[in-house]
């Protein structure tokens, strides 16, 4: 297995294989170019969206800047609005469903780094995919971490740390995010 392989697999695998240096290096020039489009340049944003990820559905708005580790691993839903400064370290799939509202200053992190100060020296990394559902709404400040689930017609408190999945149509807020209350329809 490549390094590559192993990272989206959720194994242990060297941060720094030159191959995966390489696919960041052309996430970020391509970031890059997104954030530097000015606001009416709705389609080359568009073009350049759709080079990014692995799957871009329709009617994607995200506001600059962004910041991402690999894009090809992010598939976006249709209907999604992402606000200012998301940050997304997707070395795992990050999957977002449809109608998503997504606020300011938030951050997805599928990495994690050994615990073993000895191993995470040798620049070792592994990953859990994210999954955020249909009809989700997260508010501004939020950092959802490795391994997480956020179910359908769910809202998420601004400033949480989402550390364990949440059940469909929960509202839930905090550090650590836990439920407070259900989504009445």
């Amino acid at each position: 297995m490549t390094a590559h392989d192993k990272m989206i697999a959720g194994e242990k695998y060297w941060i720094n294989d030159p191959d995966l240096v390489e696919i960041r290096y052309k996430t970020r020039d391509l970031v890059d170019k997104i954030n530097a489009l000015g606001p009416r340049e709705v389609k080359a944003r568009e073009k350049l969206l759709s080079e990014l990820f692995g799957q871009c559905g329709e009617d994607i708005h995200i506001e600059k800047p962004v910041r991402i580790d690999y894009g090809h691993n992010i598939h976006l839903g249709s209907h999604i609005f992402i606000n200012f400064n998301w940050t997304v370290l997707d070395c795992c799939k990050v999957t977002i469903g449809n109608n998503v509202f997504i606020g300011p200053n938030t951050s997805f992190y599928t990495a994690h780094h050994p615990i073993d100060p000895e191993e995470r020296a040798q620049h070792i990394g592994f990953a859990e995919p994210i999954t955020i559902g249909n009809d989700v709404w997260i508010g501004g400040d939020v950092t959802i971490l490795p391994g997480v689930v956020i179910g359908d017609k769910c809202v998420i408190g601004a400033g949480s740390v989402v550390t364990k999945s949440i059940a469909p149509g929960t509202i839930a807020v905090g550090n650590p995010c836990k439920p407070k209350n259900k989504v009445h329809c």
